[in-house]
């Protein structure tokens, strides 16, 4: 999987997964354009790469406000002829109940976990399309099934997963568009520097998972660089579920 060349386009790339992400596609010689309201997030990463002599540029970008999104875009218009690989990373959750939850935290999730996607797919298209390209979202298995008191991220992420097979049908066939539902992935490693901490994982944390490990960024970074290959040019409007299998365990107490 060659990506020299390639301009990939990557939202929450400051850390966590999306800053995993980045990095592999820089790897593999991708110019990579690092999404990410968090400044000292966004600057580390983009340090970083740079300082493996790969290439990238970092855009502050606040996903839950449409004229930030138009700013970007700005951006990239006068920098990038074209951009092969969209990257719907970036996410946010909240605190509450649904009893106690204000409807603007609702709106804030729903804004930036959805709508960005949305926004950010939409004003991508004229950089991508007449080459033809692939989009993948980053869902997560809340999507599919939920703990208590997480109704906004599972309703974004749920979301998410019917917007990918709809894009997949409208931009089809030049575009491919897929999403990846992680499952428990350890990003302590992967946090900006100053938050960066080693979390202890328990035997039993592990023995959740079938394959008997909790899952890391690398997992869902190898993923992305598959779905956007060309060794993948026939899937389409799937989702891939990354979990170590854990959703699928059946737990007798």
């Amino acid at each position: 999987m060659n990506y020299k060349n390639k301009v990939v386009l990557i939202t929450g790339a400051g850390q966590g997964i999306g800053a995993c992400i980045a990095r592999s596609y820089a790897q593999k010689g991708a110019y990579v354009i690092i999404v990410d309201i968090d400044m000292e997030a966004g600057r580390e990463t983009e340090e970083y790469i740079i300082n493996q002599n790969q290439s990238c540029l970092f855009i502050p970008t606040d996903l839950s406000q449409p004229k930030s999104i138009e700013t970007m875009m700005d951006i990239i218009a006068k920098r990038f002829e074209r951009i092969d690989i969209l990257v719907n990373n970036a996410a946010v959750s909240c605190s509450g109940t649904l009893c106690n939850r204000s409807i603007e935290e609702w709106n804030h999730v729903i804004a930036v976990n959805l709508t960005g996607p949305y926004l950010v797919t939409k004003y991508i298209l004229p950089f991508m399309y007449n080459e033809g390209g692939s989009i993948v979202n980053i869902v997560s298995t809340r999507a599919l099934m939920s703990e208590p008191h997480t109704e906004p991220y599972s309703a974004s992420k749920g979301g998410l997963l019917a917007l990918t097979h709809s894009l997949a049908a409208s931009l089809g066939p030049k575009i491919r568009v897929n999403a990846i539902s992680p499952g428990w992935i350890d990003v302590s490693q992967w946090k900006k520097q100053k938050d960066r901490k080693f979390i202890h994982l328990s035997e039993q944390d592990h023995a959740q998972h079938l394959v008997g490990r909790v899952g890391t960024p690398e997992d869902i970074a190898h993923a992305c660089l598959f779905l956007t290959s060309e060794e993948a040019s026939f899937i389409t409007g799937t989702n891939l579920i990354i979990d170590g299998g854990m959703t699928i365990k059946m737990i007798y107490e």
